[in-house]
């Protein structure tokens, strides 16, 4: 015959069964939830650095329209200088 112990036992062991059970179904929810949490993340990496290439495209461009802007200034000054009648030059330098 069976114990009272020996029946208590039984059905602790039945009940930490099912706990452990469940516990191990939840814990495969919760890595499956966090697998697609990072792969949504990943994703919006991504796109950020989509995004990211995209403006910096843009204004590289306009930073090397802006030094060729001021290499064509540079330029055009020292022709101006070469170009001006040497009356005007003295006549400049005699104001300064």
């Amino acid at each position: 015959m069976i114990d009272p112990a020996q029946t208590a036992l039984f059905l602790v062991i039945i009940v930490l069964t099912i706990l452990l059970l469940a516990l191990g179904v939840q814990v495969f929810f919760i890595l499956r939830e966090l697998r697609k949490t990072v792969d949504k993340a990943n994703k919006v990496l991504d796109d950020t650095g989509v995004i990211t290439e995209s403006v910096s495209g843009p204004i590289s461009s306009l930073s090397s329209l802006a030094t060729g802007i001021k290499t064509g200034a540079a330029i055009a000054q020292l022709l101006k200088k070469r170009t001006m009648p040497a009356g005007r030059r003295e006549s400049k330098k005699e104001r300064e």
